[in-house]
């Protein structure tokens, strides 16, 4: 069962234990960082920049060395439209704006901040050697940062004692630099950062890894530093979709929702049940069944991972314990393995908080879901009745306002039974009405999408692609390519074509395609075709 989440608790990160409630309402983007987990930049969802916290190294960015209990304003960053944060050790802060200029403060001994020099600012500070370019994502080991633009180039800068900057030499670098050799020609949608080793993750699937690597954490197959770019050819066959880094181990998702793991293993951080390092990716958690997301940060030894029904794992150092098999939690967030077990904790990633109107009012309308008691109509739907509220409906839902404000033969009756639908997706669709969460497998969320479609739901319709996405395999994208076609879903269709693009062989040998419309076969392999695939 897969399920979209309700926003996270940032009470459980003990730095906002003391703010005022109407403080954390109004958070949109959050970032908690440090050795102790005790630092954070927020951003309002008035697009204000806060920070609270022991202020290393300036790393607030207020222009003084001061410590607070209480968030204070970042004036520099404040309407800039920051949409993301990453940290080294020192600590060091980056921040990337809704218009990709990036901005540095903090600790700069290594010249991790890309200044031209090791001065350390009190202040944000914009990175001039990135300006004219879009900056989409960075990244932060413990004294280096990377960037990367939208044209797929990554940029490195800082402590190189080991070759994390892929330069080819050991010599810190001041400023950014493109990361060049076999990167070069290559278009990288992905970066990460271990302590002392870098990451990027191509649009074509393939890894590569530089830097430190005593522990094997560049899945290389030795112990040997690379000072460049070095392909992970263990993972050669693969389509890698996503990496993170801890301290000195990594983690790799593929399309498929196959998990590997390699590096540092000393707390079982890696999941295969010892602590013996690994120098080659290998696969974990078959146990577990396909895997959505995978975490790890720079600070800690920790790892964690969503499975496709939703249920949250975690394994490595948690809280003191050595965790060396996943472990199943009972969070619903990911995020929530590094406020409770992380060491320090503090968050793999920048958290975005979605706006909330009053949640007794949403938890009222959510409770009043199926209720016999106060309904004032029923669904009937394979015999099975759902209690709803005529008044409700008609707010939330277009096709509900219009089926009971015009002369419809269903705007009187008391009970509507539905034929077009299974029990299972309209209970799922009047339910998120009430609740605006999903809960169905991506099976169902087909015949979800189907609803979304004929109702004009343009929010679930996008909810059901993100969850229909996660259940695609080789045997059933050929279909869910159609389906994708059938509603107009071009996210959906997009992802299905570079699914099958990636797994050719084995999809077009499938019953599946085999079934499929003759148009759709036309369609599919002129785009293959435009894609190459057939070169000679």
């Amino acid at each position: 069962m897969a399920t979209i989440p309700q926003n996270p608790n940032l009470n459980k990160w003990p730095i906002f234990s003391l703010l005022d409630p109407l403080f954390i309402k109004s958070i949109k983007l959050v970032s908690v960082f440090g050795g102790a987990g005790n630092e954070a930049m927020i951003v309002t969802q008035e697009d204000d920049v806060y920070s609270l916290g022991s202020n290393c190294s300036s790393c607030l960015g207020l222009g003084d060395m001061q410590s607070g209990l209480e968030p204070r304003r970042v004036d520099v960053l404040c309407q800039k439209k920051v949409t993301d944060f990453a940290y080294g050790t020192g600590p060091h802060v980056l921040a990337i704006t809704e218009s990709g200029d990036l901005y540095s403060w903090g600790h700069n001994g290594y010249s991790q901040l890309g200044h031209s020099g090791s001065t350390q600012p009190v202040l944000p500070t914009r990175v001039s050697g990135l300006t004219g370019m879009k900056v989409v994502q960075i990244a932060c080991g413990s004294h280096h940062s990377l960037a990367l633009n939208n044209d797929g180039e990554v940029f490195a800068w800082g402590y190189n004692n080991c070759g994390q900057i892929g330069s080819g030499n050991t010599t810190n670098q001041q400023t950014p630099r493109k990361v060049g050799a076999n990167l070069l020609s290559k278009y990288s949608k992905q970066i990460a950062c271990g302590q002392t080793s870098s990451m990027a993750l191509t649009d074509e699937g393939e890894l590569f890894a530089w830097g430190y690597n005593g522990n094997g954490q560049l899945g290389i197959g030795s112990n040997t530093n690379q000072p460049t770019p070095c392909k992970v050819f263990s993972l050669n066959t693969l389509v890698v979709t996503h990496i993170v880094c801890g301290y000195a181990h990594a983690l790799a998702l593929t399309d498929t929702g196959c998990l590997f793991t390699w590096g540092a293993n000393s707390y079982g951080q890696l999941g295969n049940g010892s602590k013996s390092n690994l120098v080659t990716p290998q696969r974990i958690g078959k146990e577990v069944g396909r895997i959505n997301e995978i975490a790890a940060n720079h600070y800690s030894h920790i790892s964690a991972a969503t499975s496709q029904n939703g249920k949250v794992y975690m394994w490595g150092q948690c809280r003191g314990q050595c965790v060396m098999l996943p472990a199943e939690t009972r969070f619903t967030h990911i995020d929530d393995v590094f406020a409770s077990f992380a060491t320090p904790p503090s968050m793999w990633r920048t958290l975005t908080v979605r706006p909330e109107t009053d949640s007794g009012v949403r938890e009222s309308i959510a409770t009043s879901f199926n209720d016999k008691d106060c309904s004032d109509i029923t669904f009937v739907i394979e015999g099975k009745p759902v209690y709803v509220h005529r008044s409700i409906l008609r707010i939330m839902c277009t096709h509900f306002r219009t089926m009971f404000s015009q002369h419809w033969d269903e705007s009187e009756k008391k009970t509507i039974e539905i034929n077009d639908f299974s029990y299972t997706v309209y209970y799922a669709f009047l339910r998120y009405l009430y609740t605006d969460t999903v809960e169905l497998s991506p099976d169902d969320a087909i015949g979800l999408l189907d609803l979304g479609n004929c109702y004009c739901e343009m929010k679930l319709k996008r909810i059901c692609e993100d969850i229909i996405k996660k259940g695609i395999t080789r045997e059933n994208v050929s279909m869910i390519l159609s389906v994708a076609l059938k509603y107009k879903a071009e996210s959906l269709e997009e992802f299905c074509f570079r699914f099958a693009m990636n797994h050719m062989t084995d999809v077009v040998a499938t019953d599946a395609f085999a079934q499929l419309d003759r148009d759709i076969i036309v369609h599919f392999i002129t785009r293959a075709a435009s894609r190459g695939v057939f070169k000679t």
